[in-house]
Parts: structure tokens; sequence; C-alpha cells
């Protein structure tokens, strides 16, 4: 055992053209770390309001229409960003996330929606694919903030203490088959089931 460990040692130290495989390792670990801080900071400006409506897309649709809605004006100041809506918390659901949102810039460089009347001829089918996201994920963004454990029943309208105790209580609904629309103008309903 004390051999290996000798040897071992020697492999390590040992020059392998102009440096030593232990010099390797040392350095490709502190280019490890700098390459993950770099990934990590890029991950979090994209993961930005600021961010997300620096392409005018965005800004002059979607965002337009989110400032006239309680998430992002209302009495108690909490006011919900993009990302918190958007992006999953857990990194590795930011990390599947961020993946498919790749597919959107793809659309932004090659001008898929960057009319007003492109953007609403998209409209339907990009918020059917926001709606089905949501509706896998059981509506996780909702409930980042919105803690089914916490809400008071009794301070709900008769409705939705009805549907909240029933339907989302046993599973069969999630947030997003009540709530489309909560943060952004419905596109045409017509032909969907409820509408």
């Amino acid at each position: 055992m004390k051999n290996l460990l000798k040897i071992g040692w020697q492999t390590v130290r040992k020059p392998s053209g102009y440096y030593s495989l232990g010099a390797l390792v040392i350095g490709g670990f502190i280019a490890g770390i700098i390459f993950w801080g770099g990934f990590n900071t890029a991950l979090e400006v994209t993961n930005t309001e600021a961010f997300c409506i620096s392409c005018h897309e965005m800004e002059d649709n979607v965002y337009e229409e989110m400032k006239t809605t309680i998430h992002f004006s209302n009495r108690s100041g909490v006011r919900a960003t993009c990302p918190d809506c958007h992006v999953p918390h857990a990194w590795t659901d930011k990390i599947a996330r961020k993946m498919q949102a790749s597919k959107e810039v793809w659309g932004m460089l090659f001008g898929t929606i960057d009319t007003r009347e492109k953007f609403l001829a998209h409209r339907r089918g990009l918020a059917e694919n926001e709606w089905r996201r949501l509706k896998a994920n059981d509506s996780l963004e909702c409930r980042n903030c919105h803690n089914f454990d916490y809400m008071d029943f009794t301070e709900q309208s008769e409705r939705a203490s009805y549907q909240h105790s029933t339907a989302l209580a046993d599973g069969e609904k999630t947030c997003i088959d009540c709530h489309k629309g909560i943060a952004h103008q419905l596109p045409n309903m017509k032909g969907v089931e409820g509408w």
C-alpha cells in the first residue's frame, strides 16, 4: 500500500511535457471555479426583468399588459417580475427552462414576433405553450408565492373557496386551469374548452 501511494504521488508530480499532473489538476480546478462563477453570473443576469424586457417584443407587448394587473401594482406592494412567473426557482428546473427559452431567443433573432401584428398572430400558440408548461409542473411558479397551505379560504369568495378546497386540493386542477390571463391579456379563446 505504501508503495502504491509513492507511485501515485510520483505520477502526480511527474512532468507531462511542461507541467506536472498536479499542476494540471489544480489549474483545471481553478478554471472550473472561474467557469462556474461566470456561468452562474450570466444565468442570474438573464433572470432579471430588465433582461426580459430588453427586447421590444416583450416590452411593447406583454410587459405593457402586465402593468395593468394586480401582479404589477397592488395594496401590499409585492410585485411579480417576469422571472417570478416564467422561471422556476429550483436550479435544475431553472436550467431546463433556460434551455427552452433558447428557442424564444431564436425567434427574436429571426423576427418571429417583432411587430404587434406578428405577436398577435402568434399569441394563442405562445399562451398555450406557457399554459401547457405550467400545467405540467403543477403551476410551480405560482406556488412559489401563493402557498396553498396558508390560504385562508374564509377570506375568499364563495366560488374561489369552493374551487381551492376541492379541485385544487385534490390535484384535479392546478392554478393555471382557472387563472389564465391573470397577468397578460388572453388571446382569442374561441374553441378553448370552458371559455
